[in-house]
């Protein structure tokens, strides 16, 4: 056993993990980390313009890889600017490690220079937290942190170390075998009887509905989904956590569910007899009124890793806990019976399909495109140009949901989105973990924002300068907050109070500032050869900033407003 510092401990447990990259700004309670990253070559900082940038860049790292995402923070204000990223990756379930520094051990709760409670701040929005007291328990606290954060139901936990830590001495030895925590065991394998009478329910199904959530992405297990669907025959709608879960050529995909998703999708999923939930929690942008919902009396299985979200929100018949993978995986092993057996697992579904057929008749996606370029065009040339294979990350916003609608995801972890907390300015650091973690040359970066969502993160284009990240920046720019503006049209009157930019910077220059190339398009025509110079002519290898001057009032429908339920949809404006 070696003895090594904590600064050491930690950069060597970090190497010990498999960690390639690691995201963070550096600070005084951090530096003799820095030190010993500076002394070792297993893994590569990168060093961003803000703390929430590291913890963005991570999240996206992971959620584009399945790798653990690692990003590091000074104290004080360094935590505190992290906060932000930590409740988006915990609303979205991402396994990260963090570290922040902290003040020597001594001087915690003295209001030191740049202290503050670490733990207490984060508590609401972490997997797990540690706070290190001893550096003879570094080491194994960097393991229990990486076990938790990608065990169950997956999340970001926070390892918080005082300077004093990091330069104390203590043995250090290799991991031996996997961590096993007495008090945190969680349930892999669903339950047998559970699966089978799931699977009985399916069978005697004349409507039945897979409703598809993010636990599907981070289970891995598109494959395991896209069997079930094929093998029940049954339609399939993935939320947007979820998009690419089932590619969406799939002739059974109905589109995204909720409030801005496709008529057919919210009609199948009101109107379903047995409706199995797969790694899903009935958000509220899903379902929208909970006891609209329950109108209908139907049968719901519910899968999930996580026990406290099996009927939260939505009582289930069936509730199985377990990983969706391992459950799906028995699952279709017990239908793959069925099906030898009757050659058709659900026998009466061609009405079904005969009434779904009708609701996608409506056609609710469509749009009339003008003189003026409406961002729906956009993003349907963009996913022409970059033959639906890019790795697409956005902000928040209406940009956000004319991604989910007209970019069609074949693959898992190609969409990078804050979907629970609904963060602005992810979009930009998204795209440069996404690309970080993704190092094939071959491989596009798009990130779909708006003027007001990147600027909130626009400082990141120097990072993108100093490690050659090439994402192309689709900025669709309306001048307004769009979604805000959207919302007090139809609510407020047309009272927009505080929704219109009046100064909006020039994205050309600036974009060009920063030593990246910046282009305008505000003809129709141009959209398409503007998008094909950047991902595929000569700029295919730079940073592209495409500055999108958009109709400033195109809303996105379809759209359930609050409080309405799932299936009192308003389309282009009119009721469903």
């Amino acid at each position: 056993m070696e003895q090594l510092t904590g600064a050491e401990i930690t950069v060597r447990c970090l190497a010990e993990q498999g960690v390639e990259h690691i995201f963070g700004y550096p600070g005084g309670a951090v530096l003799y980390i820095y030190d010993a990253i500076y002394k070792q070559e297993k893994f590569e900082h990168i060093l961003v313009r803000h703390e929430q940038a590291a913890i963005h860049a991570a999240d996206a790292y992971s959620r584009s890889s399945n790798k653990v995402g690692v990003a590091l923070v000074t104290s004080g204000p360094g935590l505190t600017n992290a906060v932000t990223g930590l409740a988006t990756a915990y609303m979205d379930s991402i396994p990260m490690v963090v570290i922040s520094g902290q003040v020597g051990t001594s001087m915690i709760g003295e209001d030191a220079f740049q202290e503050c409670d670490a733990v207490g701040i984060t508590r609401p929005c972490v997997k797990h937290n540690f706070l290190v007291r001893d550096v003879k328990d570094l080491a194994d606290t960097m393991r229990k942190a990486f076990h938790i954060a990608t065990t169950g139901r997956p999340g970001p936990v926070l390892i918080d170390i005082p300077k004093d830590i990091t330069v104390s001495t203590a043995r250090y030895a290799p991991a031996k075998g996997e961590v096993k925590m007495r008090s945190y065991n969680p349930v892999l394998k669903g339950h047998q009887g559970q699966i089978k009478k799931a699977v009985m329910a399916l069978r005697s199904a004349s409507r039945p509905m897979v409703y598809a959530g993010g636990g599907v992405i981070l289970s891995d297990a598109a494959e395991e989904l896209r069997e079930l669907v094929d093998l029940l025959g049954a339609p399939c709608t993935t939320t947007l956590m979820a998009l690419g879960g089932l590619n969406a050529s799939h002739p059974n995909y109905v589109g995204m569910p909720g409030m801005h998703g496709t008529y057919e999708a919210n009609m199948s999923m009101q109107n379903s007899d047995v409706l199995i939930c797969v790694g899903a929690r009935f958000d509220d942008r899903v379902i929208a009124n909970p006891k609209h919902f329950s109108q209908v009396q139907r049968k719901i299985i519910h899968i999930d890793v996580d026990p406290s979200s099996i009927s939260k929100r939505v009582r289930a018949d069936l509730p199985i806990v377990g990983n969706v993978k391992d459950v799906l995986q028995e699952m279709n092993a017990q239908l793959r019976e069925l099906k030898a057996d009757t050659q058709k697992p659900v026998k009466n579904i061609d009405a079904w399909w005969d009434q779904i057929n009708q609701w996608r008749g409506r056609n609710c996606l469509a749009y009339t495109q003008n003189d003026v370029i409406k961002p729906q065009f956009v993003v349907e040339k963009l996913w022409e140009v970059t033959e639906g294979k890019a790795f697409v990350s956005s902000d928040v916003g209406q940009h956000q949901m004319f991604a989910a609608q007209y970019y069609g995801f074949e693959e898992p972890r190609r969409w990078l989105n804050s979907g629970g907390l609904g963060t602005m300015g992810v979009g930009l650091p998204y795209a440069m973990g996404a690309q970080m973690a993704n190092p094939d040359p071959d491989a596009m970066f798009a990130c779909i924002t708006g003027e007001g969502s990147i600027q909130m993160n626009i400082q990141e284009l120097a990072t993108c300068k100093q490690y050659g990240f090439t994402p192309k920046i689709i900025c669709l720019n309306n001048g307004y907050l769009g979604m805000v503006r959207q919302w007090q049209e139809l609510d407020y009157e047309s009272r927009y109070s505080e929704s219109y930019m009046s100064s909006i910077p020039d994205f050309v220059k600036l974009a060009e500032s920063y030593g990246h190339v910046g282009i305008q398009v505000s003809k129709v025509a141009d959209v398409e050869p503007a998008l094909r110079e950047a991902f595929l002519g000569e700029h295919k290898k730079r940073l592209v900033f495409l500055d999108f001057l958009t109709d400033r009032e195109t809303n996105v429908w379809p759209m359930v407003k609050a409080g309405k339920g799932l299936t009192e949809m308003l389309i282009d404006g009119a009721d469903a």
